[in-house]
């Protein structure tokens, strides 16, 4: 017999990648990005602010703000 998912399977198994994905995001960002600051130049700040702005899109259409503000 297949096991076919419920949606709850599929949002438990979604919301565990997306904890996942954080969880090393966080990572990455207490040890600067992998960047010491003596080395930092003008594209790692590129590299943040894309970062920043893919993220900015994820938070605007979680919490309704931005262009999704209702």
């Amino acid at each position: 017999m297949s096991h076919h998912p419920t949606a709850k399977d599929a949002f438990i198994a979604k919301k565990a990648a997306i904890d996942a994905m954080l969880a090393r995001l966080q990572s990455l960002s207490e040890d600067h990005f992998d960047t010491h600051p003596d080395e930092v130049h003008w594209g790692h700040v590129g590299n943040l602010d894309y970062y920043a702005e893919l993220l900015k899109r994820i938070t605007d259409s979680a919490f309704k703000e931005g262009e999704h503000a209702e």
